[in-house]
């Protein structure tokens, strides 16, 4: 199966996150394609259909001047109940290092304000994933939570 315009819009909101902060960190790259093929909504997509979704998402990030326009173009095409997904995908990103950035924070925000979501949805979202991002507190080093 070829990659829907839905499946594209959301592998191209999570390269946009893991690229907000002017870098893509392997690691987030890694939680993408971890998420593309583990989610129920990525099912019917192929391995290498996401690989190729993923090249052309990374290849139109490095072509992009505005992130704010891209958001826009991208969120246009999905319904609804995608927007949500989307935007829990966006968190899932940027909460996978640990520690969300400010670009990080003001592409959510503008992802929000894009989508027209519920606030408390969006809460809920970010507070789930501080809960499964938090780090042991016991261990050396830790310090608090994800800032998501």
């Amino acid at each position: 199966m070829t990659v829907t315009p839905h499946h594209d819009a959301l592998l191209k909101i999570m390269m946009v996150m893991s690229a907000a902060d002017g870098r893509q960190r392997d690691h987030e790259l890694n939680v993408i394609a971890d998420l593309a093929r583990n989610l129920p909504v990525f099912r019917s997509v192929t391995a290498d259909d996401l690989v190729e979704a993923l090249h052309a998402a990374d290849h139109l990030l490095s072509e992009t001047d505005g992130i704010e326009g891209l958001v826009e173009e991208t969120c246009a095409v999905l319904p609804q109940p995608l927007r949500e997904t989307a935007y829990a995908l966006a968190v899932e990103v940027a909460a996978s290092d640990l520690q969300a950035s400010e670009e990080e924070l003001r592409l959510l925000e503008v992802l929000r304000d894009t989508m027209a979501l519920d606030p408390l949805l969006t809460a809920a979202i970010e507070a789930s994933a501080r809960v499964r991002y938090r780090r042991d507190p016991g261990a050396t080093g830790a310090t608090g939570t994800t800032g998501v």
